[in-house]
């Protein structure tokens, strides 16, 4: 009996474990529970930790702390290195019209939460953490913490208190907001489904077509030439002379009036390209192989560490192998090659050839999926304590102002993801590990703030804190409302693409499940995609920004 006691009410380092360990299980468990088909998820740990503390089962200050802020380190640079790759991509994607919409949601539940703030007395912080619930965004409610903690040297426990309170109430707010614009804007999902056919391509980086050489003034000039001519970033795949028999370009290939070309460009270049060119034709990528010659398409990943890096003018892959990079697909993105593009572990290189060719640049490439396992856990840790160092450099001395644990390693993470092959680092991880490394921090950043917060949990909403439900519904819904009849109004967007933008404005990953069953397509998904890596990021500034500068 007495050691059963020491173990859920002692304080030894394995009553430490234990009671984080009993309070990550259990809210693990909860979190596979749905009601009306809506699971609060991970925030489940939360109140499991709360639950225990509130029945005496607490862990030192200390053990807390590190918990807490290691935890919170791991989860944020997690995120941050898995949305490096394709965060500055998304910013040139052209959804920069989505961004924008995105953060004016943001700003607008700034404005709502300050003048909930200013008309009810409540304190700021406290209201901050109940945007950040609303928002559903866990790292945005660690970095207010922190920020506060920083600027006061005390922690305040209303803030993962209201974050709590107001997270259920966050989740379903978004999707409210969607059933409330629905009738409002008299959205037809017919009509919606027929536009959506259209604009479906609109969402691709890369437009594949061919066609037919018209242009006189190009009769006999090299591929070199015509790119110069045309200034525009594309690829000229294949080239058949007679229809017949197609071949490899390369930047000495001659193209001629008749010439059936296959071509790879951005969406943005296609009518341009055309117009200069020709006319396009009704030839499928399929088609080109079965030319004379057996020219075949094959998908490589980058696997070799000796390549990640390396630019494509290095490796000079067309001149030694006869061979064409067609695009290269980087965090589900797929990108126009260049030159000067620099390949990082996990690229996806689509190679055009003959078979005997493709075999060699796929060794020289690595292409085995089996390296990819391998975990580069130096990278990982040189970046946390980069982005610890920079999190802790005071950016304004009084009062003093700095990133924290929240922004600095999300930063860093960032550059890295997308800067480290510059100096040779494998920033690559599969998608399990990086899941797996941001579960954990994430579970204990959640165990550690409910287990330190539990204490006045039930005093605190009976004495009031309920009203932080309505809060969040009205910091949630009424931006959401605004910037949905804007962007119907003003951009026409369709209503598909719409929601997945509000989803990702709120990093909702609950809603944006609800839209994609409403759309019956990825549609929602794509837009949610660009919007996030540049949400999360803000949403974690913003919060902690709050703090600093309007307290």
């Amino acid at each position: 009996m007495e050691f059963i006691e020491s173990m859920l009410f002692g304080g030894s380092i394995a009553h430490s474990i234990f009671i984080f360990a009993v309070v990550i299980a259990v809210g693990t468990l909860l979190s596979k529970v749905k009601v009306g088909g809506i699971s609060l998820g991970s925030t489940w740990i939360l109140f499991a930790g709360i639950a225990a503390s509130h029945f005496g089962m607490t862990v030192s200050s200390d053990m807390l702390g590190f918990a807490r802020d290691f935890g919170l380190t791991l989860f944020i640079f997690s995120i941050g290195l898995q949305i490096g790759p394709g965060f500055f991509s998304s910013l040139r994607a052209g959804g920069l019209r989505q961004m924008w919409l995105a953060v004016l949601v943001m700003v607008l539940g700034v404005v709502v939460t300050i003048i909930i703030a200013q008309l009810t007395g409540t304190p700021l912080q406290t209201m901050v953490g109940v945007m950040d619930g609303a928002a559903v965004n866990t790292p945005a409610m660690g970095a207010t913490q922190q920020a506060y903690m920083d600027l006061t040297g005390m922690e305040d426990s209303s803030i993962p208190m209201s974050f709590a309170i107001a997270y259920p109430f966050g989740v379903v707010a978004v999707i409210i907001a969607f059933l409330i614009l629905k009738p409002l804007l008299k959205i037809d999902l017919k009509v919606e489904n027929e536009a959506l056919n259209a604009l479906s391509n609109e969402n691709k980086f890369a437009a594949k077509y061919s066609l037919e050489v018209l242009n006189s003034q190009i009769d006999g000039k090299k591929v070199s030439e015509i790119r110069n001519i045309i200034a525009r970033q594309f690829v000229i795949s294949r080239i058949s002379h007679d229809g017949n028999n197609a071949f490899i370009a390369d930047s000495e290939s001659a193209v001629y009036c008749g010439d059936k070309l296959f071509i790879v460009s951005s969406i943005e270049d296609k009518e341009a390209i055309l117009a200069f060119l020709g006319k396009e034709v009704n030839m499928l990528e399929e088609e080109w192989g079965e030319f004379e010659g057996k020219l075949v398409s094959r998908r490589i990943v980058v696997t070799r560490s000796e390549i990640n890096g390396k630019k494509f003018s290095d490796l000079r892959l067309r001149t030694k192998y006869g061979i064409n990079i067609t695009r290269v697909n980087r965090a589900g993105v797929d990108l126009i090659p260049y030159q000067g593009m620099e390949l990082q572990l996990g690229d996806k290189v689509m190679v055009v050839g003959s078979e005997s060719a493709i075999d060699k640049v796929a060794e020289l490439l690595g292409n085995s999926l089996k390296k990819l396992h391998q975990p580069h856990i130096f990278t990982i840790f040189l970046g946390i304590a980069l982005g610890v160092f920079v999190g802790s450099i005071p950016l304004v001395e009084s009062p003093q102002i700095k990133l924290g644990l929240a922004a600095g390693p999300m930063l860093m993470a960032i550059l890295i993801g997308r800067f480290g092959t510059h100096w040779h680092l494998i920033t690559y991880t599969t998608i399990s590990a990086n899941l797996m490394l941001r579960e954990v921090g994430l579970a204990m950043f959640l165990a550690a703030v409910g287990l330190a917060s539990g204490n006045g949990f039930v005093e605190a909403i009976l004495s009031g804190g309920y009203i932080w439900m309505l809060y969040a519904l009205i910091i949630a819904i009424v931006p959401l409302l605004l910037v949905g009849l804007f962007a119907r109004k003003v951009y026409k967007m369709d209503y598909y693409t719409l929601m997945g933008t509000l989803a990702g404005s709120m990093t909702n990953p609950i809603a944006l499940t609800y839209a994609n069953g409403v759309a019956g397509s990825d549609m929602p998904a794509i837009s949610y995609a660009t919007v996030y890596p540049l949400v999360m990021f803000l949403r974690v500034v913003i919060a902690q920004s709050m703090i600093m500068f309007l307290m």
